[in-house]
């Protein structure tokens, strides 16, 4: 029987990391981080291991350097489960001997068989082993279900439990907002954000693994930006701390009105940027790309309005700053179209300026955001407003 070791510190995932698994006639054993996970790999010697990149006191990527140190245990398959938006850790998984990297928020427990199947083999002998002379069925091919049924009612299982939590954890998740917006020091402040991102961590993995995608997505980009402002306390402003709020909030909205499978598909976006500053055009641009989220970005209002009236955009950022028409200007008159009296706008803008700004009218905008800002930070804000509007114009 084939043995796969998982290192995952969310308990309740790596219980149904090991049921599902051992479901499929795999010996499973599981660590909560990674100093006993590798004790365990040396006294257990799996064919596989899944890993957790984001742990406890030893990192994921720690892990795997200790792995690939060892004679023993340098050529086991590692597969790795992480946030799509932490690139650069993912980078260096594969850096450090990771096998396959796997997106946590949209892996489910089909895909965690299969990929166990892929690489470390399935055993074609259920516990006990065959009677002496009795043939034992083919392993079945790679990537294919054993019962497709089966694992449609596991996953609506997972969903049921998952949604009957959801109260819980949205008080949680408020909670822990409310201590980070009272956090009086650095010291405080930075507990505080990581206790939250803990939490948004679990969240996003028990989301993923249930299906409920949607979920999933939006709790992974604020992972990653409660992450960045952990490790670059510098970065926490008046905008930052604004958009985890706005984040938070917008999960709730989804606790709500994303639970339907049919929900979880939103189709493409098709967002507009308008900045006179290439590389702040460009920034704007990629941080969307991050997200998957296509634009289009210009650098003349003028050229934007015409634009504006002959295709319809489901998000539109404004730099506020520009000659000839400023943002503000701007957005007054996209107002005026027909076709975008709804459409959510969101103005960039100075820090300096941001308090001021966002106390004062915001000439038809919906939201601001604040110059220099983190590539994470814009793809969260963009995600809320784009799905938002995308479930809202979904029938009931």
């Amino acid at each position: 029987m084939k043995k796969i070791l998982i290192i995952e510190d969310d308990q309740i995932l790596g219980n149904i990391y090991r049921n599902k698994l051992a479901v499929e006639h795999y010996q499973v054993e599981v660590a909560n981080n990674g100093e006993s996970g590798l004790a365990l790999m040396r006294s257990f010697k799996p064919n596989m291991i899944l890993l957790d990149l984001v742990l406890p006191q030893m990192s994921g990527i720690e892990v795997i350097k200790h792995i690939r140190s060892e004679t023993d245990f340098a050529g086991v398959p590692v597969v790795v489960l992480s946030n799509t938006y932490l690139t650069n850790l993912i980078q260096d998984a594969w850096k450090a001997g990771a096998t396959k990297c796997l997106s946590k928020a949209s892996c489910s427990p089909k895909d965690i068989v299969d990929i166990a199947r892929q690489t470390a083999g399935i055993s074609n002998v259920a516990p006990g082993g065959p009677a002496p002379g009795e043939k034992t069925a083919a392993p079945p091919k790679a990537g294919i279900s054993v019962d497709p049924k089966a694992d449609l009612e596991f996953q609506e299982e997972l969903r049921k439990q998952f949604v009957e939590s959801l109260p819980a954890t949205l008080t949680t998740l408020r909670a822990a907002l409310m201590n980070l917006s009272r956090a009086s020091d650095e010291v405080l402040r930075l507990k505080q954000i990581y206790e939250l991102h803990r939490r948004v961590h679990a969240l996003s993995g028990n989301a993923g693994i249930a299906g409920l995608f949607l979920i999933a997505q939006m709790g992974a980009a604020l992972e990653a930006l409660l992450k960045e402002l952990y490790e670059k306390p510098k970065s926490i402003n008046a905008s930052t701390l604004r958009t985890v709020a706005a984040a938070v909030d917008f999960l709730g909205y989804l606790f709500q009105n994303a639970l339907a499978p049919e929900k979880q598909e939103v189709g493409t976006a098709n967002i507009l940027v308008v900045d006179d500053e290439p590389i702040s055009r460009r920034a704007i641009i990629y941080a969307l790309e991050k997200a998957q989220l296509p634009s289009t970005g210009v650098d003349d209002p003028a050229q934007a309005l015409t634009l504006l009236t002959d295709s319809y955009f489901d998000l539109v950022f404004l730099d506020v700053d520009m000659p000839v028409m400023n943002g503000f200007e701007l957005c007054a008159k996209l107002r005026q179209m027909p076709q975008h009296k709804k459409t959510p706008v969101l103005f960039v803008t100075a820090l300096s300026d941001f308090d001021s700004r966002t106390n004062s009218t915001m000439a038809g905008g919906n939201d601001f955001i604040a110059k220099p800002f983190l590539f994470i930070e814009l793809t969260v804000k963009a995600l809320i407003h784009v799905l938002r509007g995308k479930l809202a114009a979904k029938p009931a």
